[in-house]
């Protein structure tokens, strides 16, 4: 209790959507909770309630101190008459004021939640290790759902199993080979430990192609890694394009599977079977999107049509998909880091998706904020103005895009697909997930999503500390008229935050934060493994594969440039497929949301670390309970009741594989606590106004890329400029010279200042 300075104050007045509430506002290590008693139905004259009136049971609001993301004190003196106020921005979209008629408690009741909030220092003081579970949930052990080998041996992979070529390979069992890997991981058995060992070496934190997924029917694979360290001088490895070629040709060692179709192999054209599925299943019916990025990816692997393809097997056509837009993937060249030059992988075709990064989510994320900050003063709707001009559904749109891209090269044309990003723990496991929910129906189960997740972005090494901000930031905590000009943004609020202040305090705030040198951003060298040169064996890289420890001591900090809602995002677009599939999911909404609840009530310790060696490192499963106990203690809550469990390909919607429907990308309305037609309304006025054209599709290809051509982006100067040193400024007027943006299907043209711009970004 010694962060307490008051426990408990009595006559606190709570407003939320316009609705006010008297009560009492309770203090505890771990929890703000307010009581207050509804209002009875009847009294008598003299104001009482009658004596045979049923007594009306106290309500309470539990907030948990590391679901806040932003607290404001506006501090009122006595001669003003007015009350001071605490306003709360939840992560969880819950936006509440308390309003004390003491200042002085008010100021107590903000240094009691800053110091609980921000100034535990360290994770292991987080409530997750003091919880103590209901009955029903002590009876379950989440911590036992994901097995490795069992999910590998599902997927046909074992040891006693090696027709498919895939072995699981031992070498990362002590997390020395990369620390921010799984223990086990799935390599083709033609390769080596050794040949391991060199090839990770080339890739950016020795994330190597690792199998994440190993289609049942074709024995097509998605495969995961981090950015080649190419730099401006080309480097290249031999061993990571021994590897990437064995793990394209794993599926040869069964003709069967590779090559479905009664079509001899040479006959035609990769492309020629784009509506050539399973020989089960119906042809799905694409969308015009769909038909751009095949024709791109054709178009890019063969411009000459009587050329033979330079791999195995008709329908393949094996893509390396660069999850980033193709200058920022062009810019990492600079800093020794980059995209695999196609003259050294003749076996494959490269693809970019032109996703944005961390800091363009965030920032994305907060003006959809900004439409709903005032949620706690009026009931009012959510200016829809400034939800259009976020760009968070076109985001969630191109991500769909994409993994529906990676899931029709697996399922239908028959292909391997390599993911990666920068590091590929952000936007990768985005792609990959999604991807293998379109692909897979036992991860639309309640127990397979589990296990997804436990696989793709727990043991895959997503950054949740880092991404999530569990230990808050005391940049997120201001006292308004304490302020000096040109703090730092605090989404959500104003230095006035009235309603009728809210476009002035938007502008003045805009001005304080994007000032001509953009002060305020924070330098992100180790944020995204972006713009930042990368030596294994140098001291500071050591460091950075430690990144969840603080400068001073063991005491952990938040990097407030760091967080991003990328888990948050990839939830979200499960919401759109289950409302796009209503009867393939056998979860419901309402579970969605509540995991998204749980990764910030840091009530259990699933999502506290960043990597699979920190969890057992620091004995998590020992000392705290699993997020997953939760939702099977009670799982009939989280049921979906439309569901059907049938997979027949042969029967149009029961097919093994489901598709994104891009035109169809809504507003997650029950998430913000609005309703549909607030955040929706009608769909037309909304593709237009996120930039889905008049069919609602978009297309977020930004580049196809070959050893012979490329189509949309033109191919990067075969020769690096003169010197090793390259600045911003001359990369992005070589990029801008490339035409990038000017072919079919891409973005518009930018100028070499917004290329600049958009590099700079991706420097931090």
């Amino acid at each position: 209790m010694e962060r307490t300075r008051i426990a408990k104050v009595e006559d606190v007045k709570l407003i939320r959507r316009g609705e006010q509430l008297e009560g009492t506002l309770h203090l505890t290590p771990h929890h703000l909770i307010f009581c207050h008693t509804p209002g009875t139905t009847s009294e008598d004259e003299s104001g009482t309630a009658p004596e045979n009136q049923p007594r009306v049971r106290p309500k309470e609001l539990w907030i948990t101190y590391p679901i806040i993301q932003i607290c404001t004190l506006r501090p009122s003196p006595l001669a003003s008459h007015l009350p001071s106020s605490i306003r709360l921005r939840c992560r969880d979209f819950t936006f509440v004021c308390f309003c004390f008629n003491d200042e002085r408690k008010a100021r107590d009741v903000y240094d009691s939640i800053k110091a609980w909030t921000c100034k535990l220092g360290r994770v292991e003081k987080l409530y997750a290790f003091s919880y103590q579970p209901q009955r029903q949930e002590k009876e379950m052990n989440g911590w036992n759902i994901y097995d490795a080998r069992q999910e590998w041996r599902r997927q046909g992979i074992s040891d006693k199993s090696v027709d498919k070529g895939w072995r699981v390979s031992t070498i990362n069992t002590d997390y020395g080979f990369s620390p921010t890997y799984p223990a086990l991981l799935p390599v083709p058995t033609t390769i080596s430990d050794n040949t391991l060992n060199y090839a990770g070496r080339y890739r950016s934190r020795v994330r190597l192609p690792t199998l994440t997924y190993l289609h049942p029917v074709n024995n097509c694979s998605v495969t995961r890694s981090s950015q080649p360290l190419v730099g401006v001088r080309q480097n290249r490895s031999i061993q990571d394009e021994k590897l990437l070629l064995a793990i394209f040709s794993t599926s040869h060692s069964n003709d069967g599977l590779a090559e479905p179709s009664s079509t001899p192999p040479g006959s035609h054209s990769p492309r020629s079977s784009d509506g050539d599925g399973p020989s089960m299943s119906p042809e799905p019916s694409f969308t015009d999107t769909e038909a751009l990025e095949d024709e791109m990816v054709a178009r890019g692997g063969h411009e000459d049509k009587g050329e033979k393809p330079h791999i195995y097997g008709a329908q393949q056509h094996n893509l390396i998909v660069d999850a980033r837009p193709t200058v920022n993937a062009y810019a990492m060249q600079a800093v020794g880091l980059g995209s695999e030059n196609m003259d050294n992988y003749r076996f494959a075709t490269k693809v970019y998706l032109g996703i944005d990064n961390i800091h363009v989510m965030r920032d994305s994320l907060n003006k959809v904020i900004d439409a709903l900050k005032e949620s706690d003063l009026t009931p009012l709707a959510p200016n829809r103005d400034i939800l259009a001009k976020s760009g968070w559904i076109k985001h969630i749109a191109n991500m769909l895009d994409g993994a529906g891209l990676i899931a029709r090269q697996v399922g239908l044309q028959h292909s391997h697909v390599l993911i990666h990003c920068s590091d590929g723990w952000d936007r990768t496991s985005q792609l990959s997930a999604l991807s293998q929910l379109c692909l897979d129906p036992y991860y639309r189960t309640l127990e397979g999503f589990i296990v997804l997740v436990e696989k793709d972005w727990l043991s895959f090494g997503h950054m949740f500390a880092h991404r999530s901000g569990f230990l808050s930031s005391e940049k997120w905590f201001s006292i308004e008229n304490e302020r000096i000009g040109g703090d730092s943004v605090r989404p959500g609020f104003s230095a006035d935050s009235g309603p009728g202040h809210a476009l002035e305090n938007a502008l003045l705030s805009a001005k304080g934060f994007f000032n001509k040198n953009n002060k305020s951003r924070d330098s992100l060298v180790d944020s995204d493994g972006e713009m930042q040169p990368v030596d294994m064996d140098s001291p500071s890289a050591k460091r950075l594969l430690s990144p969840n420890k603080g400068s001073s001591g063991d005491k952990h900090i938040t990097k407030v440039k760091e967080t991003s809602p990328v888990f948050h995002q990839f939830l979200d677009a499960t919401y759109q497929l289950l409302y796009q599939h209503p009867t393939r999911f056998e979860f419901n909404e309402r579970f969605l949301r509540r995991l998204l609840y749980h990764l910030y009530s840091c009530q259990y310790g699933t999502f506290l670390y960043n990597n699979e060696k920190d969890r057992k490192e620091s004995h998590v499963a020992e000392k705290t309970r699993s997020v997953w106990d939760y939702f099977l203690s009670r799982k009939e809550q989280f049921l979906n009741d439309r569901y059907d469990a049938r997979i027949d390909d042969n029967e149009r919607g029961h097919e093994r594989l489901i598709f994104p429907k891009n035109g169809e990308v809504r507003w997650w309305n029950e998430l913000f606590g609005r309703t549909d037609a607030e955040m929706n309304g009608r769909a037309a006025v909304y593709n237009q106004t996120h930039g889905l054209g008049d069919n609602g599709n978009t297309t977020v290809l930004t580049g196809v890329e070959t050893a012979e051509d490329a189509v949309g982006p033109a191919v990067p100067p075969t020769s690096p400029p003169n010197g090793f040193a390259v600045g911003i400024p001359t990369i992005a007027a070589g990029v801008a010279a490339l035409g990038i943006g000017k072919g079919k299907g891409t973005r518009s043209g930018k100028s070499p200042s917004s290329l600049r711009e958009e590099m700079e970004v991706e420097m931090q």
